[in-house]
């Protein structure tokens, strides 16, 4: 049986049994959600199975490893053999009609089994993208067992791994950049709206999106309004959290991560433990609005400045508010834009669907620094803090997921750039002439910490905290942050590598 978000009836039971097997069963994470005094949820994901807690580590500036940049650890191709050739043309009415009758029969608690094998029967490669679609929310059971099976027969030479069925198969299917004809976006719609009635108004056709690197992140969706504490069963957002002077911030260890913005000289750090619970904040800063996301899965937080968006915009959908939409695409969060519901690319500020993208909307782009927090605080004694309990009245684990990503990616990304490891953390940022570069961040603190210079294409590298920031010509900020290598380089796969490739 495949479950109904729209019900609210259904929710407890969907969030639970259901939606921790199927979880379980793909080898990732479950959700977890831990209500609070205010009403709200944590929206923390429990760490996977056997993963090790961890606490945080030092990245202080006084003890900074020595580091030999010319001696860069490379990363590691991922073999997944030659694509299979693939039909043209458009499903015919028939193959539509077996993938409806499937879902009616699992929404209906009955057996698709019939038709699934027969759409296995079909041969056709690219009903492998809808096998998985349906077999991301499926726990153990016969409907699973018959659509890795159907998978199998549409692709005969591929290895199903059964601890991640769901995650093996689509790391495949984006590596072989597997085509699917116009008719898929309307199953694929078809399946999530039935599953979670909100996400319908986010899939549109006439987007820049991939839809077939889509996928359910395995929590809900946040679209409480701004400032809500409303409890939902979702990674809830973080709206104008109360915060303190830098001297009240002793809480939070000096050697634990912030993620540090500036904005018309002032600072604030965002502590890295209460990001990993919100994942996403709508602050103001310097007199300014900014929306941040942080993904945990790519380890990349971003600060947008949300109040250039045009008045007649604004006078029809209100001030932006960024939400958490509950779906990824190949392991990056997909954030949305709640009041007219449109997605943002994450990574890029761009909208991507919806009203804002048909009005061309890009989000600007301010720095945000990974730093220690006693680093950060040296080097800005005004900055301030989140607020320990980030003024909901409650309290935050030192480490809420554990280790969770300790060990590599845990949702599909197909195939790598093997210039670096795929969790290799650089400094994103693109240069004035337009050059994408990544700048391997260990190796950087440790020429800088030298007393060397670090300039690429006209951007300065320098140190802040004990993280670093890339600063324009006239030494203006320029949006950079960090984020692992497998990230950064599949939305800039043309970038330049620092120091590889200078």
């Amino acid at each position: 049986m495949l479950p109904n978000y729209g019900s609210a009836s259904m929710k407890p039971k969907v969030f639970g049994t259901i939606a921790v097997a199927a979880l379980l069963l793909a080898g990732v994470i479950y959700f977890v959600s831990n209500n609070n005094s205010d009403g709200s949820s944590d929206g923390v994901a429990a760490s996977q199975e056997g993963a090790t807690p961890e606490s945080p580590t030092s990245d202080s500036t006084d003890d900074v490893p020595p580091f030999d940049p010319s001696n860069i650890e490379a990363g590691q191709l991922r073999d997944f053999g030659p694509p299979p050739e693939t039909p043209s043309g458009q499903w015919s009415d028939e193959t539509i009609e077996l993938v409806d009758q499937s879902l009616d029969a699992m929404f209906a608690d009955a057996s698709p089994v019939a038709q699934i094998s027969e759409l296995g029967q079909t041969g056709d490669p690219r009903l492998a993208w809808v096998f998985a679609d349906i077999l991301r929310f499926l726990g153990p059971g016969e409907s699973s067992e018959a659509l890795q099976a159907a998978t199998q027969a549409v692709l005969p030479g591929l290895e199903i791994d059964p601890f991640s069925p769901w995650g093996s198969i689509v790391d495949a299917l984006i590596a072989w950049d597997l085509p699917v004809p116009e008719e898929y976006f309307g199953l694929k719609r078809n399946l999530y709206q039935r599953i979670e009635p909100r996400w319908g108004d986010l899939f549109t056709e006439d987007t820049s999106i991939d839809w077939r690197h889509v996928g359910w992140g395995g929590v809900g969706i946040d679209d409480r309004e701004l400032g809500s504490a409303e409890q939902c069963r979702c990674i809830p957002a973080l709206d104008d959290p109360a915060v303190t002077a830098a001297d009240a911030g002793s809480w939070y260890p000096d050697d634990a991560i912030v993620f540090g913005v500036v904005v018309n000289d002032e600072a604030r750090a965002y502590p890295k433990n209460i990001m990993e619970v919100h994942e996403m904040v709508n602050d103001t800063i310097g007199g300014r609005r900014i929306g941040m996301p942080y993904c945990t899965l790519c380890g990349s937080a971003q600060a947008y400045l949300t109040d250039e968006v045009p008045s007649e915009l604004t006078d029809q959908y209100g001030e932006p508010v960024f939400r958490t939409s509950g779906l990824l695409i190949r392991s990056n969060k997909m954030m949305f834009e709640k009041n007219s519901s449109s997605f943002i690319d994450t990574f890029l500020g761009d909208a991507t669907s919806g009203p804002l993208a048909e009005a061309g909307v890009t989000f600007p782009q301010v720095s945000v620094v990974t730093s220690t927090w006693g680093d950060w605080k040296a080097a800005h004694p005004d900055t301030t803090i989140v607020a320990e309990d980030g003024g909901l009245g409650r309290s935050y684990d030192d480490d809420p997921l554990r280790g969770r990503d300790d060990n590599g990616p845990i949702f599909p990304i197909g195939d790598v750039d093997p210039r670096l490891p795929v969790q290799e953390p650089v400094l994103g940022f693109v240069s004035e002439s337009g050059t994408p570069i990544a700048v391997h961040v260990q190796a950087a603190r440790s020429v800088l910490t030298d007393g060397e210079t670090l300039k690429l294409k006209g951007v300065t590298v320098v140190l802040d905290g004990s993280g670093i920031r890339a600063i324009g010509p006239d030494g203006s900020d320029i949006g950079g942050h960090q984020a692992f290598w497998f990230a950064w380089s599949q939305f800039y796969p043309d970038t330049q590598v620092w120091p590889l490739d200078f």
